[in-house]
């Protein structure tokens, strides 16, 4: 699991440095060029090593749910739709977000319903049951938002605010793969000497701590700044993944294990994409609170502003010195939010601490080490 967790979680890390170097060499559209001869290969590798454990291989094939399928796949348009562009249109205050956001949730509703009921589901829902799956599911679903989260916010900074080009934007990110890389090493002869829930506990503790050093950012910042806190996030990744993993998937049959990785990586997802578009709209609308506080301050009655004022008025016109002023306050408006992003991505991480004291013990299965 240690080594299945290196592709996991170090692809995601990998791709702002290739993508800022395809994008800096070439076009933004080889972005997605890229994907197919990569997907082709990726074709190719699973028809040619991956095969069926005898105890799928020797199943009679279900028929397949295609009403389930169809009814997954709109809710799941429709909620990445909403996700993608609901800050753009403002939310609910647009008429299109408001009818997506009513599909999805009908769309959601029913395929509950119909897979509950159907004897071949697309989805077997009924693993949720299991309370460790449940509640590793959950835990995914916030190492996702924290993850997605930062990957997206911290090019954002360093391209807009800082002038960062792509490629160093991504540099900036991508030794985040070193620190999981160490990690996953590290865990993997951990897990059956130390229970799986302390290390989990550990990984969000050391995650927080790290996100919460992004928190310190501001327009002088060296690229060290980011360098090492991405540096031990991605090693507490490690501690959170792979015994989450195996906690999560521990306590079901291995007939359930297929379902349940799907379900599983599909919640990850889910959550990163809740992250990505929660993000962006707190840094949104929380760069336009400050702003409107600070604003306040550019008064003929500051003195701070009146000196600032001045000492522009001496090199350029004094439209040019309240543009110039304005736009420093914009940025470091901007700044305040983004550290208020931070600041609560840590905060969701430390409250999956005690959230992980609800596993309950994982029974070894024959050949393999037991973990609690």
């Amino acid at each position: 699991m240690a080594v299945f967790g290196l592709g996991v979680v170090v692809a995601p890390i990998i791709g702002p440095t290739l993508g800022g170097w395809i994008t800096d060499n070439y076009s933004w559209r080889w972005i997605f060029y890229i994907n197919i001869p990569i997907g082709i290969l990726a074709i190719f590798m699973a028809r040619t090593f991956i095969e069926d454990p005898p105890y799928i291989r020797d199943q009679r094939p279900p028929r397949i749910d295609y009403i389930g399928f169809g009814l997954m796949a709109t809710a799941l348009g429709a909620l990445q739709l909403v996700l993608d562009k609901g800050q753009e249109e403002e939310w609910f205050a647009s008429s299109l977000i408001t009818w997506v956001v009513i599909l999805s949730v009908a769309a959601t509703i029913a395929f509950v319903i119909w897979e509950l009921r159907s004897p071949d589901p697309i989805v077997d829902l009924r693993v949720l049951l299991n309370r460790n799956f449940a509640v590793g599911t959950s835990l995914m679903v916030v190492m996702g938002i924290v993850l997605y989260g930062t990957i997206a916010l911290l090019p954002l900074f360093l391209q807009t605010l800082l002038g960062y080009p792509a490629v160093a934007s991504g540099m900036a990110v991508s030794p985040r793969g070193l620190g999981a890389i160490v990690s996953m090493l590290i865990v993997g002869r951990l897990i059956g000497k130390i229970r799986s829930r302390y290390l989990i506990m550990f990984g969000f503790t050391v995650l927080g701590y790290a996100t919460y050093q992004f928190s310190n950012i501001n327009l002088e910042i060296s690229m060290s700044s980011i360098v090492w806190p991405s540096i031990i996030s991605g090693f507490a990744m490690g501690f959170i993944f792979v015994p989450l993993t195996t906690m999560a998937l521990g306590t079901l049959t291995n007939e359930q294990m297929g379902n349940a990785s799907g379900v599983f990586n599909l919640m990850r997802n889910t959550g990163g994409s809740l992250g990505i578009a929660t993000v962006t709209t707190l840094l949104a609308r929380g760069a336009q609170v400050h702003q409107a506080a600070m604003v306040s301050h550019l008064t003929p009655y500051d003195p701070a502003f009146q000196q600032r004022l001045k000492q522009m008025g001496s090199v350029m016109t004094q439209p040019q010195a309240y543009a110039g002023l304005y736009g420093t306050l914009v940025r470091q408006a901007t700044v305040l939010s983004y550290i208020d992003v931070f600041r609560l991505l840590a905060f969701l991480c430390l409250i999956c601490v005690p959230a992980t004291l609800l596993f309950e013990r994982v029974k070894a299965k024959p050949g393999s080490v037991p973990m609690h």
